[in-house]
């Protein structure tokens, strides 16, 4: 009983201070003429209400496409149009066709911010209730912190209920998922994901360790019995799930094509504004999108993001465990967000909520990536007026791990999970006793620099000739920050103890 009663502190918690961050600005506020996110959105409920299907992909005279064109997959429209037919019940204004186009008035935003906070409730934070619940070999007490923790990530809530976006259903969806194949149930797990990826389509981001842990799955049992069964009954799954959220536009070829041209545009570039990515920080030095045609930047891309996230996959799929799933998600997400092509700074939230799902297990390591992925999305929430809920929030978020986990105790080897990769190298005893100190010593630095910069970023203007000096600032230093978060988790994975000679899946 008393767990339950914590948990419920700590959702009404986690609740509060999202509608405390909802309180603020939001993307592109009174900034005429294109505004932002929420008028994207607000612009998407106007059109999937007013016009017909086929119509809401295409350019039209209704339709302008350079307006906030609608780019995310069929789900995100439908979930448009439920939250359209109810603002139209409450005010017609609000999605009126062209004349509600920059509409904003306070009645209008706290509409909004409840269909986010809603969405918020009804997917994303049942599912991280039930998967800290889930967690085996985990104290009550533990499975409380680790929900508060995951709760409280700064990042998505300054994102979904400061910025504006609707995250947390995606995301939620694909938590889903998770709690469904580590229970077995992976035919309910591959809905889960089929849903969360035709909300959006960056949960591509999480597709590859769905895919290797499943194959792989299905290679233990066998492909000439089980595992074969299997694997027709997930083929199946995948394509009527598909089927079922595609149906409105599946009568004509020309219809899905279009959609899947604005799903996949590949002439906007390499990476949109000051992104804590390869591409953006090697660009300082090099001019990629001079140097390079569009096509080979494409093709670079994908090379390079395919082998970086390779080793992973190929792990999970020769040793599927679920702790190798949730550590592939990490660091497949990651490579993703460093290497591929058309990175938005908000995608680094399709890293972080996979290392939520290990906070419990490496929460030093967990916090601080958590940490610097927040630094990272900086600029935009400067941008945003945002910078009071940032200052708040993450102190916050690390005051709250600091006392539920005691991080800055848990920095040993053997706590960051590289004790068999330590006894790999030679040398090992030597330094094993001042490697904590150390590792404390670099985390302190990187909490003061990320501090630094934060000040600098708010407080002093740049130089005229150097009016990006600090949106790139914290680019560079976060992307230098992931690269070695990318060498750290797939170090972690690649030399998992716990996932060799592992029990054949029955």
């Amino acid at each position: 009983m008393e767990k339950w009663s914590l948990m419920a502190l700590t959702v009404l918690l986690a609740l509060t201070v999202r509608w405390a961050v909802s309180l603020g600005s939001y993307s592109g506020a009174g900034k005429p003429p294109m505004y932002g996110d929420y008028e994207a959105q607000r612009h998407w409920q106007e059109i999937t209400y007013n016009l017909p299907i086929r119509q809401w992909y295409f350019n039209t005279s209704d339709n302008n496409l350079l307006y906030w064109g609608l780019d995310y997959p069929p789900l995100t429209a439908y979930h448009s149009f439920v939250c359209a037919y109810i603002a139209k019940l409450i005010n017609p204004d609000w999605v009126a066709l062209h004349t509600s186009r920059g509409y904003e008035s306070q009645p209008h935003k706290l509409f909004m911010r409840t269909t986010v906070f809603v969405a918020d409730l009804l997917v994303y934070i049942p599912a991280v209730i039930l998967y800290c619940f889930s967690l085996k070999e985990t104290s009550a007490k533990k499975k409380v912190s680790s929900a508060l923790c995951i709760l409280l990530y700064p990042g998505l809530i300054l994102i979904d209920h400061g910025h504006f976006q609707y995250n947390s259903v995606s995301l939620g969806l694909a938590l889903w998922a998770v709690l469904c194949l580590s229970h077995d149930w992976d035919l309910l797990g591959s809905v889960a994901f089929c849903l969360a990826l035709n909300y959006k389509q960056m949960e591509l981001y999480h597709s590859l360790p769905f895919f290797c842990y499943l194959l792989g799955k299905c290679f233990k049992k066998g492909l000439k019995g089980k595992g074969l069964v299997l694997l027709a009954k997930l083929a199946g799954t995948v394509l009527v799930s598909f089927a079922a959220c595609w149906l409105p536009f599946g009568t004509d070829v020309e219809q899905i094509m279009q959609v899947l041209r604005r799903l996949f545009p590949i002439d906007r570039g390499l990476f949109e504004d000051k992104v804590a990515n390869i591409w953006c920080s090697l660009s300082v030095l090099i001019k990629i999108k001079n140097v390079i045609s569009p096509r080979t930047q494409l093709k670079l891309s994908f090379a390079v993001t395919f082998l970086s996230l390779l080793p992973a996959c190929i792990k999970l799929t020769v040793q599927p465990s679920l702790r190798g799933f949730k550590f592939a998600l990490v660091s497949c997400a990651l490579s993703f967000f460093l290497f591929s092509f058309q990175v938005h700074e908000k995608s680094i939230l399709l890293v972080s909520v996979p290392v939520c799902l290990i906070i419990n297990e490496i929460p030093f390591m967990a916090t601080w990536f958590l940490l610097v992925s927040t630094f990272s999305l900086l600029p935009l929430l400067l941008k945003d007026e945002l910078l009071l809920p940032y200052a708040v929030t993450t102190p916050a978020f690390l005051a709250v791990c600091l006392a539920s986990f005691s991080i800055l105790e848990k920095t040993s080897a053997e706590d960051l999970q590289l004790k068999a990769f330590s006894l790999s190298l030679k040398g090992y005893v030597s330094w094993a006793k001042s490697f904590p100190r150390i590792v404390r010593s670099l985390f302190l630095l990187s909490v003061a620099l990320m501090g630094a910069l934060s000040a600098l970023s708010a407080a002093v203007p740049p130089p005229p000739r150097l009016p990006d000096l600090f949106p790139l600032a914290v680019a560079v230093v976060s992307c230098l920050h992931f690269l070695l978060f990318l060498l750290y988790f797939n170090v972690v994975m690649l030399w998992d103890p716990k996932s060799r000679g592992q029990k054949k899946i029955s």
